[in-house]
């Protein structure tokens, strides 16, 4: 068990989940919450390193036989706790006015709260031992989330070089949310049937 525990695909996303408080930890460096830039691209290269881990730790268990429980586990968490941290550290950041604000807030909780309702229901439906498989759709939505967030972490630092960075971010940030809406309603649809059966 301790073997499985600590394969390379394990390892992983024990990562992408110790890169959550690296990317926290970017925007305090001045002890308070600012973004300067070098706050900025520091964030958003451990977000891609940690987003990179998210292809390779589901490729490796599969390619080398190494999946495991603990790694079925982790990995949905994982990259929950990873969006969640940027959504929240990018609403809380008006410094610059370049974060989540006003009716893209919106789209930051429509995101949270689809995590919070399929993980619920996920929950539940474990525990009649029904299996809810992924859909391609929602690996998409995932993809065009992260992308997003890396946009929007670049914010306005990555406007000095691409004017429309934080643009591109927020508009693939509402992308993100509709799909991410069609995906929970296709959830809540599949899982209704089960409850209804009980």
């Amino acid at each position: 068990m301790a073997q499985r525990a600590f394969n390379l695909p394990n390892m992983l996303t024990y990562a992408r989940i110790l890169a959550v408080p690296l990317v926290v930890l970017c925007f305090f460096l001045e002890g308070h919450l600012k973004s300067s830039d070098f706050a900025r691209w520091s964030a958003l290269v451990i977000f891609l390193l940690a987003s990179i881990t998210d292809y390779f730790d589901g490729y490796l268990a599969r390619a080398w036989q190494q999946t495991s429980n603990i790694g079925k586990m982790l990995d949905p968490i994982a990259d929950k706790l990873l969006v969640a941290t940027c959504l929240l550290l990018l609403a809380a950041d008006t410094d610059r006015h370049a974060g989540i604000a006003g009716w893209s807030l919106w789209a930051a909780i429509i995101i949270l709260c689809r995590e919070i309702l399929v993980s619920g229901l996920r929950e539940y439906l474990a525990a009649l031992k029904v299996s809810v498989p992924v859909t391609q759709l929602a690996k998409w939505k995932t993809t065009i989330q992260m992308v997003a967030i890396a946009f929007l972490l670049a914010g306005p630092a990555g406007d000095k070089i691409f004017p429309l960075t934080t643009q591109t971010g927020l508009v693939l940030l509402w992308i993100a949310a509709l799909v991410t809406l069609y995906t929970g309603y296709d959830y809540f649809r599949a899982g209704l049937k089960h409850i209804m059966d009980e």
